[in-house]
């Protein structure tokens, strides 16, 4: 696989998009990889808790604030425009790893798996969405055009060599040359 590189996790809500990836991480590290993830929050969220310091900080003005402990740190960052980050930048501010799987940012994906379950009751992805190389599915028989790959949604280890080998090498941030 090259490396770094990307593979998107997609899918509508409720279709297990979260529990596929808790299970490819595990899957992935078991092979020897450094993974990383990112998840899109469609609503806005805050990981800071009012009365503590740090929230403190970031009320008072603080552009970014980070919180650090002996077992790990967390940035938090402002943004100064309304508008979601490009999925590029939120990825140049991580270390380094093999590969980032990314949850969310369906539209800046440059390869990605949807996750479909027609029991949610939700309408498939892929029919309008050109970077989906694969379907995880529970569906015995779902019909699924030329080139697009069928994945049995409870079969992780070939998901995984799916993503080992269709990952993309991630995205240039805006202003790279």
């Amino acid at each position: 696989m090259r490396t770094p590189a990307i593979m998107g996790i997609t899918g509508r809500s409720g279709a297990g998009k979260t529990t596929l990836v808790v299970r490819l991480l595990a899957a992935l590290g078991a092979r020897g990889l450094r993974v990383s993830t990112v998840k899109h929050a469609h609503h806005g969220f805050d990981m800071d808790q009012p009365g503590k310091d740090s929230h403190r900080h970031r009320e008072a003005g603080a552009r970014e604030v980070m919180v650090a402990s002996g077992t790990r740190w967390a940035l938090l960052h402002e943004c100064a425009a309304p508008g979601e980050p490009a999925l590029p930048d939120l990825i140049a501010r991580m270390a380094p790893v093999d590969l980032i799987l990314v949850e969310g940012f369906r539209a800046a994906l440059p390869v990605a798996i949807e996750v479909y379950r027609p029991d949610v009751g939700k309408d498939a992805l892929w029919p309008a969405t050109p970077h989906i190389a694969a379907v995880a599915t529970d569906a015995a028989a779902l019909p699924l055009p030329p080139g697009l790959a069928r994945l049995d949604l409870a079969d992780t280890a070939a998901i995984t060599d799916f993503i080992l080998a269709r990952a993309c090498p991630l995205p240039a941030p805006a202003g790279a040359a």
